[in-house]
């Protein structure tokens, strides 16, 4: 059965006054449901309920506890708690928004419904999947049985962050080596940031003279984008960080504090000993995903990259790190995506979307790369054209102390007051005001 209701929808400024169809049966249905409740979720359900109001948004999120996972890199580092990251779920679902507190398993798209856990179901009129990114440990050999013993660490886990924190406190020389994944992943500045930090750390305990910091990346480059890429190398020179590119991590065996990488020019084994070590571990789209048929070849969510809707669904959007978009998966994408999603979908919902005039997402991300306790490139980029779009008045390719504090004390606050409840889309309005400026 079809019910016709009236709601007025007012974005952006704009007041739309439409009349849906909203899909009734015997299982619980909504207008929208969210698959996810991490930033881009939050952010989209946010000002969606608020316009459609109660009972019309649902999100399907599990966890009973969201983190802001960037403060994980200070963690780590010993500068921030766990704590600090953390807040809870229930705090952050939106007052109009019904949280179904379970996990989805799969998606069927030509019955508009998703299957949870438990093996119920839930209908919805258009889907916003944003379920993030799934960690692989056993895609390393050895390395679920080594994590968070034998100075086997890592900051991209809540139940390891704080033991990268306590084995690096605890070093006292040797070799401390740091990896990067060939996969995608979330945050990929994090992974080389903890290493500058934690060379920062030894130096100034007296303890660099006796440490040897290595950073072995399966990537070809020590960032993507050339200019960010220059400034980290010549910091890695001149503070003799050993950088090895194209050497992926293949195997742990932590009894023996070894780690085996793989050269990915020759396909060679090379055998390190470690005193510690910190793993990135390779990652990759939630399976179901791919079970559900709505991903492309490598299981991520096949959306058109501009406009972020469904290339075969049109009732179906995603954004953030689960999604197709060939851009850095962080927040700070996930900032820019929700504000070009949530227009499309408030059009496709009153059956006003034109894809040739549709809201369009440029690629747009930002990874602020911490090369010490007080020093930040503020690395921002497209990473669909690899050029830089910087908002501030001066060249972000050099450290500074004022882009640490943002980083440290600013974004947090922006990130838990703004983009989870909807209202920050990004810097675009910042960089055009220093643009006017000259």
């Amino acid at each position: 059965m079809f019910v016709a209701r009236r709601c007025s929808l007012n974005f952006n400024g704009q007041s739309l006054i439409k009349r849906f169809a909203s899909t009734r049966s015997e299982l619980p249905s909504y207008k929208v449901v969210v698959v996810g409740g991490g930033a881009g979720g939050l952010a989209v359900s946010s000002t969606i309920s608020e316009i459609l109001g109660k009972n019309s948004v649902a999100i399907i999120e599990p966890s009973d506890v969201h983190y802001y996972q960037p403060q994980w890199t200070f963690v780590g580092a010993g500068l921030k708690t766990l704590a600090d990251s953390a807040r809870p779920t229930e705090k952050l679902i939106p007052r109009n928004a019904n949280w179904i507190k379970n996990k989805v398993t799969k998606v069927e798209p030509e019955n508009n419904s998703v299957v949870l856990g438990d093996g119920s179901k839930v209908k919805y009129d258009f889907l916003v999947v944003a379920p993030g990114i799934q960690l692989n440990w056993d895609k390393v050999k050895g390395l679920q049985e080594s994590i968070g013993k034998n100075g086997v660490t890592s900051i991209y886990s809540k139940d390891t962050v704080e033991k990268t924190w306590d084995f690096l406190k605890e070093f006292r020389g040797g070799n401390a080596i740091f990896t990067m994944p060939s996969t995608p992943i979330k945050c990929p500045g994090a992974a080389i940031k903890i290493a500058y930090l934690a060379e920062d750390h030894l130096t100034k305990n007296n303890l660099r003279s006796k440490s040897k910091v290595i950073y072995n990346s399966a990537m070809g480059k020590i960032f993507s984008i050339d200019k960010y890429a220059d400034s980290l190398t010549r910091i890695a020179k001149e503070r003799d960080i050993q950088v090895n590119l194209l050497t992926e991590l293949t195997e742990v065996r932590g009894d023996k504090k070894e780690a085996v990488f793989k050269n990915g020019k020759t396909g060679e084994e090379q055998i390190y000993n470690f005193d510690l070590l910190h793993v990135v571990p390779p990652m990759g789209p939630p399976s179901f995903i791919a079970d559900s048929k709505i991903g492309n070849a490598a299981g991520w969510v096949d959306v058109d990259q501009n406009t972020l809707q469904h290339t075969k669904y049109p009732n179906i959007f995603s954004l953030g790190d689960a999604s197709c978009c060939p851009t850095s998966k962080t927040a700070a994408a996930v900032s820019v995506q929700s504000g070009v999603l949530k227009k499309n979908l408030l059009n496709a919902i009153t059956q006003s979307f034109d894809p040739n005039n549709a809201a369009r997402y440029d690629g747009y991300a930002s990874c602020p790369l911490i090369v010490g306790r007080d020093q930040v490139v503020l690395a921002e980029f497209s990473g669909y054209t690899t050029k830089p779009m910087e908002t501030f008045p001066f060249d972000q390719g050099k450290e500074s102390g004022s882009m640490y504090y943002l980083t440290k004390e600013v974004m947090p606050e922006i990130y838990w007051n703004r983009l989870l409840k909807g209202t920050w889309v990004g810097p675009h309005k910042i960089r055009k005001w220093f643009s006017y400026l000259g």
